[in-house]
């Protein structure tokens, strides 16, 4: 590997391409491959993860819609090869190969906000090797991140049992990854975001109110609730932690009547805090107002507050950081190439043999084996043709059909796939203990595909 230093950056108008947005050795495997004449091999690629992360029994595919959205702008425009041929990057036979570059291949995956286990295909990239190559990194980089907070979010919804959840984590991670998360997170369950961009982009819920400086930055606590009530209504959040709880609640009630929206705790003892304020709201006579807890909160935390009168949880930076597990740790793997550019040229199995990493050869369909009391027991994966039984689902759908994006849909649909996928999986998906994926994955080899 050889470092590029001292970097030439032209004086260009940023762009909204993703062509840069990958390594730069997907750039010297396609010069090399162009110089040796195999660049135009057809090529099958998979994306999946060869285990989960510890003690997690499901994963949870997110993040498709944002991939074909960048497939398709990943173009070579003048600014990137001005800054590839400035720097010496690349070589003039590969600048102009990379001017005409569009994907015309053919992408198949798992849908967005189904579940996925260990060796899930969960895409299949087939093109050219010049062609899918260059979409690693594109394809591991947004997957893995979806996928990581998408997975995490489902734990915390199931932890929540039917209590709505609100994703804010925007102050926690990165700009553009907040407005991921909040997407991600909405697929797998949660009800709103306190990101904007993301309800601009996709649609999801906003919801806020305030925060402790609001409340600081008047001469009480009391002119404060006052203030946000006058803005916003008797159905506002107010946050009754920044001093004295008890007296807060009694101020917020004696301005808002009993049909004050909701309060915010945000500090101590979650769950002791919540019963107190439960039973002060209610000898108020404010039986109506919910109890929304936030403060560090993760799947273990909401499920340790399943029996406190707590009617809805914030989540920050445990959702943005995957709540551990940070990726998906998915892999973009050839399994699949020919030995000539010829489109009816045979197709031959590719494999790694490297200790601890190994790689299973062949283009991979998935089927998940349902019983006859509509519970998952099996992944079949197989190399061949799939064999589902009546009751079967086949995982993969067409996503990409000869460069032509063909497998968008609304974050409403994905969102609702993830119920019925979760709904499906044995009680033991669900469990916040370690454990061994709740499904287990079966290797077949159905022959070659047709």
């Amino acid at each position: 590997m050889v470092p590029t230093v001292g970097l030439k950056v032209p004086h260009v108008d940023s762009a909204d391409g993703t062509a840069l947005l990958t390594d730069q050795y997907e750039l010297t495997m396609l010069q090399a491959a162009l110089r040796s004449g195999t660049a135009g091999r057809r090529a099958v690629f998979e994306v999946f993860a060869r285990s989960l992360p510890a003690g997690r029994r499901y994963g949870v595919v997110a993040g498709t819609g944002r991939l074909l959205d960048a497939i398709e702008a990943f173009r070579f425009g003048p600014a990137e090869l001005e800054f590839l041929t400035a720097n010496g990057i690349v070589d003039e036979p590969t600048v102009q190969w990379l001017e005409k570059y569009r994907f015309t291949g053919n992408v198949w995956g798992y849908a967005e906000g189904d579940c996925y286990f260990p060796e899930s295909p969960i895409l299949v990239v087939e093109g050219t090797f010049g062609e899918a190559v260059l979409l690693e990194t594109l394809a591991l980089s947004i997957l893995n991140h979806d996928c990581a907070i998408a997975s995490a979010a489902s734990r915390m919804v199931q932890a929540a049992q039917d209590r709505p959840l609100i994703e804010m984590g925007s102050r926690r991670t990165h700009e553009r990854a907040a407005v991921a998360a909040a997407r991600a997170a909405h697929i797998a369950g949660f009800t709103t975001t306190s990101n904007l961009e993301a309800g601009r982009l996709y649609g999801v819920p906003t919801a806020g109110t305030s925060a402790h400086s609001f409340t600081l930055l008047h001469d009480s606590e009391r002119h404060a609730f006052r203030a946000q009530l006058d803005s916003l209504g008797e159905s506002t959040t107010l946050l009754v932690d920044t001093y004295d709880v008890e007296r807060a609640v009694r101020t917020a009630v004696e301005l808002a009547g009993p049909s004050l929206g909701a309060v915010r705790i945000d500090s101590g003892d979650l769950g002791v805090m919540a019963r107190r304020v439960r039973d002060q709201l209610d000898s108020l006579g404010a039986r109506e107002t919910r109890i929304v807890v936030t403060g560090d909160l993760d799947e273990y935390g909401i499920a340790a507050l399943g029996a406190a009168p707590v009617d809805g949880y914030g989540v920050g930076t445990s959702l943005v950081t995957g709540s551990g597990a940070p990726t998906a740790s998915l892999v973009y793997k050839l399994v699949a190439r020919s030995d000539a550019p010829d489109e009816d040229a045979p197709m031959r199995p590719v494999a790694k043999r490297s200790a601890g990493k190994p790689s299973r050869g062949g283009r991979k369909t998935a089927v998940r084996r349902i019983d006859g009391h509509g519970t998952a027991y099996a992944e079949t994966v197989s190399t061949g043709e799939p064999a589902p039984g009546p009751r079967d689902r086949v995982l993969q759908v067409p996503l990409v059909r000869d460069g032509e994006v063909i497998g968008r849909e609304s974050l409403r649909e994905a969102r609702e796939r993830h119920t019925r996928s979760i709904a499906e999986l044995p009680p033991t998906a669900v469990q916040l203990s370690k454990g061994e994926p709740a499904v287990p994955t079966d290797f077949v080899d159905a022959g070659p595909r047709r």
